[in-house]
């Protein structure tokens, strides 16, 4: 096994990643600039009050400032747990009720990867005719929309949605350095279409997700909610996709499928 990075290499990895020089870092997190350097080139060992301070002013997620304490030889600082865990069902019962409050409309719990946690009922509007092969779990939500065998041949603006959500996931996987959001954004690109969007209408609130559904044109607005106080790396990571309608058409049509009953975990 290769031996671990050191911090000082993964710290001038993340300061790279932010386009900060030392100075700005030392700036920003109120230290010297000759200490950011000898933290980096190795002359100088952090504590974990430092990992933490400078891991802060960069923007380094939970589960990577973990890893950074561990190079620097501390012991990680955020719990750290899956989402089945049994300690864990209080979050889980409190995830399935937002999921629930969005019905009739569909939800979905995320996670830092875009894999699918639990869903509500509804979401079962997106499933209808996706290749089964994309149903094997973990479901990830952007291959799922955006697979020529997924979601993809119901958006009716499917360049539009692309157009949109590719930079975004683009964003997300150099802010994260995960080369796995890294892997599948290159994934995503591979399907195309190549072809320019139209511009998004001014009266769009949105960016608005056109789907056809039984021969129903929907219109769905799209929300995130994450859980930006969460001091553990799982609860972190998990974010919470609505679907809610953009007309009135579409809240009657999701109305005329019927109260769901409860949320599922896939």
């Amino acid at each position: 096994m290769p031996a671990p990075e050191p911090v000082g290499h993964l710290l001038r990895r993340w300061r790279l990643r932010r386009n900060l020089s030392q100075l700005d870092l030392a700036i920003r997190a109120g230290v010297s600039a000759r200490h950011v350097s000898f933290v980096e080139t190795g002359r100088t060992l952090p504590s974990s009050a430092m990992v933490l301070r400078l891991a802060e002013h960069l923007g380094v997620p939970l589960r990577e400032r973990n890893r950074l304490l561990v190079a620097a030889g501390h012991a990680p600082a955020f719990l750290e747990r899956p989402l089945d865990d049994p300690e864990f069902e209080q979050v889980r019962a409190a995830l399935r009720l937002i999921l629930r409050a969005h019905e009739p409309y569909p939800a979905a719990a995320l996670d830092h990867r875009w894999n699918v946690l639990l869903v509500n009922t509804a979401f079962d509007i997106l499933l209808e005719d996706v290749d089964p092969d994309l149903l094997r779990p973990p479901i990830n939500l952007m291959r799922l929309g955006f697979h020529p065998k997924g979601l993809a041949p119901r958006i009716l603006n499917l360049a539009q949605v692309r157009a949109h959500l590719l930079p975004r996931l683009d964003r997300q996987a150099t802010h994260a350095g995960d080369p796995q959001l890294h892997s599948l954004y290159q994934e995503l690109r591979s399907y195309g279409p190549d072809e320019q969007p139209q511009p998004p209408d001014p009266a769009d609130i949105a960016l608005p997700i056109r789907l056809n559904h039984r021969g129903v044109e929907l219109c769905f607005i799209n929300t995130v909610t994450t859980f930006g106080a969460a001091f553990d790396v799982t609860l972190a990571d998990v974010a919470i996709e609505t679907y809610l309608p953009a007309n009135e058409a579409t809240a009657q049509h999701c109305r005329q499928l019927g109260q769901p009953q409860a949320s599922t975990e896939t």
